[in-house]
């Protein structure tokens, strides 16, 4: 027998919190679905080391601003103590776990199934974000490599890699900080699809902020699109990959060509790798909206603001710019968050 709610939220990290706060506000009857057994989303799975690129303040859901870090940038495990404490403190009605498995049209509603239990929604806000969906790119090679391979999913420090030959593979923050970590312990090499792109020294995630605010009030407003973060470098020198610099660690190399047995390899060019790090990041996990038929030719999900254009009572919400400028962060979502639950139209 199915239960009967006004909306369901599948997932219960940042984006879903973020959602359960509007929504307890409008008084619709609602249910935020968790597949995870403790709440903080993907944070509970980050490496210990992991730190925001800005500080705490500059890190709040709506309605109640994460508490100060004592040193610098907070850690994981703060974020984790943060949205623990958001959930109990707006009493959010989130179940786990629970992994949601499909969802259905089914006449006026959304069935949504989890297993043998079902929810019957007038609309469905789905926020899974991208960490349970790793990106690994195909490379010849790859399935007669003889040293381990692992996605930045399987890291935890860099203690596990010392002495070895590890190649890091990726342009981005996460690669950049694995190469900054692991190069401590064992013999790294970067490489990487074009040039990695560096912020300047003094611009963090409080920079990347102000420039996502702006975005988000041009496009509201119907302004031309200024353009976002992408513009300023893909890469933000926290403490730890400024300290890689200055011991000249971050010289990346172009992307090889193939995986050898025993390493990697440009043309003739052979270099001996024990392991590859492939920190190439994450696609949107939205397995459980397959039965929906949403995607389009080139695999992404269309919409008009976080709306599903297929299923106009289908939101999704925290996965990238695409379901709003800087909604994939702590503070971005909630703006996007805001404006999916006003647009729900429980009324018709």
């Amino acid at each position: 027998m199915a239960t009967s709610v006004d909306v369901v939220v599948i997932g219960g990290g940042q984006a879903g919190l973020a959602a359960g706060y509007y929504l307890r506000r409008t008084g619709h009857r609602f249910v935020i679905l968790d597949d995870q057994p403790t709440p903080g989303g993907a944070w509970p799975h980050m490496w210990p080391s992991l730190r925001l690129f800005s500080p705490a303040e500059y890190a709040p859901l709506p309605g109640w601003p994460m508490p100060h870090w004592r040193d610098g940038f907070p850690p994981a495990s703060h974020v984790v103590d943060y949205l623990t404490a958001y959930e109990a403190r707006y009493d959010l009605p989130v179940e786990r776990p629970v992994r949601v498995t499909a969802v259905r049209r089914d006449g006026s509603d959304l069935m949504v199934e989890a297993g043998a239990r079902i929810w019957r929604a007038r609309r469905v806000i789905s926020s899974t974000g991208t960490w349970q969906q790793p990106f690994w790119p195909i490379y010849p090679g790859a399935r007669t490599f003889t040293g381990r391979q692992l996605h930045t999913v399987d890291y935890r420090t860099p203690d596990e890699f010392a002495g070895a030959d590890v190649v890091v593979v990726g342009g981005g923050n996460s690669a950049a900080q694995l190469v900054a970590e692991i190069s401590t312990t064992a013999s790294t090499t970067w490489v990487t699809s074009r040039p990695p792109r560096f912020l300047a020294d003094g611009v963090d995630g409080r920079a990347l902020f102000e420039v996502a605010a702006r975005r988000a009030a041009a496009l509201a407003a119907g302004r031309p699109d200024p353009g976002g973060v992408a513009a300023l470098g893909d890469i933000v020198m926290v403490p730890e990959v400024l300290a890689a610099r200055e011991r000249g660690a971050l010289t990346a190399l172009p992307m090889f060509d193939r995986l050898t047995t025993d390493g990697v390899a440009w043309g003739d060019r052979r270099q001996h790798a024990d392991i590859v790090v492939w920190a190439t990041g994450f696609r949107p996990a939205l397995g459980h909206l397959r039965p929906l038929r949403l995607r389009g030719h080139d695999g992404a999900v269309p919409t008009i603001g976080t709306r599903a254009l297929k299923e106009p009572r289908l939101h999704l919400l925290g996965y990238g710019d695409w379901t709003g400028p800087g909604s994939a962060t702590i503070l971005g979502v909630g703006r996007t968050a805001k404006s999916a639950v006003a647009e729900l139209d429980l009324d018709d």
